[in-house]
């Protein structure tokens, strides 16, 4: 196979493009239900949990939710990861592997911050400091704010991410 040159530009252009397409995979097919549902779990608000297999009904507080944020974040990490690392393979791209963890780093604990979404969490409090207190509370019309908000987080804290990801980078 024929190597091209790459400048460190079109490897950030790659980088966050693998980056955020297995950050779709690992938000909306990889996360299970239980994660989805169980994260924002709290002590003072609970999430009661119903398993569709089993229909039993559990009740979760925060040391739940934690594990389920953070179980997320592990396989939404891993996920880029993979995704990452194969692309990177198959388009001849060298990352420092220093950098490469670290821009993982960045998106998994970005993302739990964000993902945790306890009562007056991290993406709520942006919203309410910056006047989109309304659109994150927003659920009608086919929209929903707090999801809108949640993306576009996940999508600059990827891109920060990639950037820091491909520091150093070069070519094989």
């Amino acid at each position: 196979m024929t190597q091209l040159h790459t400048s460190r530009a079109a490897t950030f252009a790659a980088v966050l493009g693998l980056a955020r397409a297995a950050a779709a995979l690992g938000d909306h097919w990889i996360q299970t239900d239980y994660c989805a549902q169980v994260k924002r779990a709290t002590d003072a608000a609970p999430v009661r949990y119903e398993d569709e297999k089993t229909e039993a009904t559990t009740e979760h507080g925060t040391a739940d939710g934690r594990r389920a944020c953070a179980w997320h974040c592990l396989t939404y990490s891993s996920t880029q990861a993979l995704a990452v690392t194969a692309g990177a393979r198959v388009l001849g791209i060298r990352l420092h592997p220093a950098a490469a963890l670290a821009g993982l780093a960045i998106s998994g604990l970005t993302h739990y911050a964000a993902d945790r979404r306890v009562p007056g969490g991290l993406l709520q409090a942006i919203a309410e400091r910056t006047g989109k207190g309304r659109f994150y509370a927003l659920a009608s019309h086919g929209l929903n704010g707090a999801y809108l908000l949640d993306a576009s987080y996940h999508h600059a804290c990827e891109t920060v991410a990639a950037l820091v990801a491909t520091a150093g980078a070069g070519e094989r």
